[in-house]
């Protein structure tokens, strides 16, 4: 574990700090493990949702966008199938003239956020990369969430969309989806299927630990910046910003019968269940001064993880983690496992 300024340790705000430096001690978020609470069926759960999406098949179509106004990479429109075969978009980007087989990285994306355009993504390719960026269901431009004839895209409200049950929930077509990414890309020609990371940043961090686990074996490191979607319970007590208190809302909002069901649904969907299921490598990334995603939910996924691990502990970061900083840890990490461009 390493952290950019050293071993923190916890500091009393001023009367005018709104987030304290962390909600834990250093010492105490190091060692934090809660209980786990998953249900007994919760593997199954998820190997029944992963088999179903499969045999639904489907194709990967990519095709190529010529007016990006870019010289440096080549850049491809992906269709693949998600949750139910239902095609998810993304974006394809690869160094100009690249033949491969290239080490690739899945990105999955931000609460809210959807693929945007090409000129967005041009870190990786331009390190060496194949880069998948994937479109987020019902949050991007391109892909719409069709659960029960539902098509349409909108702002925020994801985390209590069908939320009365696991099956239902939301999150099991996004956590689908992201796995089905890594099928899709293995089977490229310019890809070398025994180097796929996966990686986002918030709800993309969360993806990308979940899919870690879920699709164990199938790749080879993962990049898990600020992540969401951890240590439900907890987030939602004491989060007062981003996309938790949604769920506090709907408790608030709802008779108090909701409140096990509820926590029910999200055990099926918790980074801290997931984290012990995944073996490959893992770069961690924690703001402590995080309103957003608490370093204590961070650390509570990061200390059960299941493979080798670091963490980049940004001391004064709030959710925006430690930026473009980071970004070039990220390369080296990749370089520093063998997971970048071959020399």
């Amino acid at each position: 574990m390493s952290a950019n300024t050293g071993s923190p340790d916890r500091r009393v705000p001023d009367e005018e700090t709104t987030v304290p430096l962390t909600d834990m001690s250093y010492q105490d978020l190091v060692t934090y493990r809660p209980a786990l609470t998953e249900p007994a069926d919760f593997d199954a759960f998820w190997e029944r949702t992963l088999a179903e999406a499969r045999a639904a098949g489907g194709e990967v179509r990519l095709t190529p966008v010529t007016d990006t106004l870019l010289t440096t990479v080549d850049v491809h429109d992906v269709r693949f199938p998600g949750w139910r075969g239902e095609p998810v978009a993304g974006w394809l980007l690869t160094p100009r003239g690249a033949t491969g087989p290239l080490p690739t990285v899945i990105e999955y994306l931000g609460y809210s956020r959807g693929r945007d355009i090409p000129t967005e993504w041009l870190v990786y390719p331009s390190a060496g990369f194949a880069y998948l960026v994937m479109d987020t269901r019902g949050q991007g431009h391109d892909t719409p969430d069709q659960h029960e004839g539902s098509a349409s895209q909108w702002y925020g409200g994801f985390m209590t969309k069908g939320i009365d049950a696991p099956e239902n929930y939301y999150y099991r077509r996004l956590f689908t989806d992201a796995v089905r990414a890594v099928d899709a890309v293995r089977g490229l020609d310019i890809v070398d299927a025994d180097r796929v990371v996966v990686a986002g940043n918030s709800q993309g961090g969360g993806l990308a630990l979940a899919t870690a686990a879920l699709a164990d074996g199938l790749v080879a490191g993962a990049i898990v910046n600020v992540p969401f979607l951890q240590h439900f319970r907890r987030s939602v007590e004491i989060s007062p910003l981003g996309p938790y208190p949604e769920i506090a809302s709907y408790l608030r909002t709802h008779s108090r019968d909701k409140v096990e069901q509820t926590f029910r649904t999200l055990s099926y969907f918790d980074g801290v269940h997931l984290a012990g299921r995944a073996s490959a490598p893992a770069l961690f990334s924690v703001g402590l001064m995080d309103p957003v995603c608490p370093p204590s939910t961070v650390f509570a996924s990061y200390n059960r993880y299941g493979g080798q691990k670091d963490i980049e502990v940004w001391e004064f970061a709030d959710h925006a983690g430690g930026g473009s900083t980071q970004v070039r840890r990220q390369l080296e990490w990749l370089r520093e496992r063998g997971l970048g461009p071959k020399s």
